[in-house]
């Protein structure tokens, strides 16, 4: 098959990239042509790279010509930023995927994987673990966006039949991701450590997250996607939560060392907990994570 990734040169997007073509796919990646590609590094040689913009839809139309399947993993924002400038978030975000889904209508693509976001669309959770038919109320801009994008998703089903699957993510976590970036707290901690810095704590420490390692999120991703099931919206993490507190615990239990951290002013946009149900991916899809935390922490600390 001919696979599309929007937002190939990120943390997930190159992952998904390297994924399909070691399954032997033709991989075209597009990104923002003067992205860094280091993500890229090992499998440049052997795919089709386009630059453009996100917002401009001849750019995205080379992108997936001829694609059967379309993942979608760009994004203009992050949760922590998209308040700042929620039209902005709405404008790039949403307006450039309801394009997206206008060429993907024209061009005959097969299916889209969208990269939503389990953190987020679900808001301060009513109930735990969080079920992909629990209430969606996010508390960010960034949520919203992505709630709106899957509803869209949804419309271009109804009225064209367009194929899609949704993966509302938890919190991956992995050697690729950009610890400068703003999310991630694993990959900053880690980052922090190595250059002799604090760890850095939002709140008190007590909010809850779900984290589950890239590899394992790739592999999930990959399962939903190429599912011939009815199953088009699925959560996609480990099921267990840690707060931050414990996190900072167990970095310290595989560095055998205390580690100092400082405390900043908690964040509105940050729920109190998130633990992601993830009995629809382990029943309807015959998947579970592999990879637990311990091991994936120790994993980026000794890189």
């Amino acid at each position: 098959m001919k696979i599309s990734v929007l937002g190939g040169c990120g943390f997930i997007g190159s992952s998904i990239a390297e994924k399909f073509l070691g399954m032997g796919h033709e991989v075209t990646v597009f990104d923002h042509p003067n992205t860094d590609k280091k993500n890229l590094c090992s499998i440049i040689g052997n795919i089709q790279f386009i630059g453009g913009d996100f917002l401009n839809p001849e750019d995205v139309e080379k992108a997936i010509q001829g694609a059967e399947i379309v993942f979608h993993a760009i994004s203009t924002t992050l949760p922590s930023s998209a308040l700042n400038n929620p039209a902005y978030d709405i404008e790039t975000n949403v307006v450039g995927s309801i394009r997206l889904f206008d060429l993907c209508v024209k061009h005959q693509v097969t299916k889209v994987c969208f990269l939503s976001s389990g953190g987020t669309v679900y808001g301060i959770p009513q109930e735990l673990p969080i079920k992909e038919s629990s209430p969606l109320n996010p508390i960010s801009p960034y949520g919203l966006s992505k709630l709106a994008i899957e509803k869209f998703l949804n419309l271009y089903n109804h009225h064209y039949g367009l194929d899609y699957s949704i993966v509302r993510l938890s919190n991956p976590y992995g050697i690729r991701q950009n610890p400068l970036s703003g999310q991630g707290v694993i990959a900053s901690w880690a980052h922090r450590i190595k250059s002799g810095l604090p760890i850095e704590i939002w709140g008190d420490g007590n909010i809850v997250r779900d984290y589950i390692h890239i590899d394992d999120a790739i592999d999930a991703i990959t399962t939903i996607t190429l599912s011939e099931g009815k199953e088009r919206v699925v959560n996609v993490g480990s099921g267990v939560g840690y707060s931050l507190n414990q996190l900072h615990h167990l970095f310290e239990d595989c560095l055998h060392r205390s580690l100092p951290v400082v405390y900043l002013p908690t964040r509105k946009v940050d729920v109190p907990i998130n633990i992601l149900d993830v009995s629809l991916l382990r029943t309807g899809f015959g998947w579970e994570a592999k990879i637990d935390i311990t091991n994936g922490i120790s994993r980026i600390i000794h890189e």
